[in-house]
């Protein structure tokens, strides 16, 4: 699928992995707009890159249909991508003292980290699928999401954040195939350790800890490299229904 001249919607984009791929999509000649509660820093990449800012909850529907509504103002929008983050519980199942896990901190992450995937998704293809198939493939464009190496292994303490993104990537083969009879391809990436600027002063202390666990290359992942993974989901229309790592080799140990 042809970039340059798409519009494009980055949720999450003024986060690490969202920068990234909003300044990524924006250099192959996208028109983007960068969809995230971040104000400053949202409207800072607007100012810089010439891409339009929309603040916006993923959970909330109206939010969510305002950003895309703002996406199709700039052209015809063919490409969502998906890495927005917020707050997560975590805490063992059981605690030492014997108490359960709390559920409203459950259904918090859940909501963050799967129901907003849904909503984003769900209100993006619905406008992309309104879009002129383009090709002898009859393309209208892409979805990608992202989930977490925790979908498939999460460690201990990981439970409702590793449920979250399972549960994304369940949802990669099926929603591919709900939307392959409108020419609209979903894939999902699955990133383990990445750095970014979230970190701050402590990136220094998890590069050191998580980089001796990647088998190669012995660091923990670049931004860069999930957008430009992201750029390459979005061109090779072949790949569709997958749920790809990005992980260096890294399979999270139980602790």
């Amino acid at each position: 699928m042809r970039i340059e001249g798409s519009s494009a919607l980055v949720v999450g984009g003024a986060g690490g992995l969202g920068e990234a791929t909003v300044r990524r999509l924006s250099a192959a000649g996208a028109r983007v707009v960068v969809a995230d509660l971040a104000d400053d820093k949202g409207k800072a990449l607007e100012a810089e890159l010439g891409v339009r800012y929309v603040h916006t909850d993923a959970t909330d529907e109206d939010s969510v249909g305002a950003a895309v509504e703002e996406a199709a103002s700039m052209g015809e929008l063919r490409i969502s991508v998906d890495c927005h983050g917020g707050p997560a519980s975590g805490g063992r199942l059981v605690g030492k003292d014997g108490s359960p896990l709390g559920l409203a901190g459950f259904r918090q992450t859940i909501d963050v980290y799967l129901t907003g995937v849904f909503n984003v998704l769900r209100l993006a293809a619905a406008e992309i699928a309104r879009q002129a198939p383009v090709g002898e493939d009859g393309a209208r464009g892409v979805v990608v999401n992202t989930a977490s190496i925790a979908a498939f292994e999460g460690q201990v303490g990981q439970l409702p954040y590793a449920a979250a993104k399972g549960g994304v990537a369940a949802m990669t083969l099926v929603a591919a195939r709900d939307l392959s009879p409108l020419g609209i391809r979903v894939v999902t990436v699955a990133p383990g350790t990445v750095l970014t600027p979230a970190y701050g002063k402590a990136a220094d202390q998890l590069e050191a800890y998580w980089g001796p666990q990647v088998p190669h290359p012995r660091r923990m992942g670049r931004p860069e490299e999930y957008a430009s993974l992201v750029q390459h989901l979005c061109e090779n229309d072949y790949l569709n229904g997958e749920v790809v790592r990005l992980d260096g080799a890294l399979r999270f140990p139980p602790k």
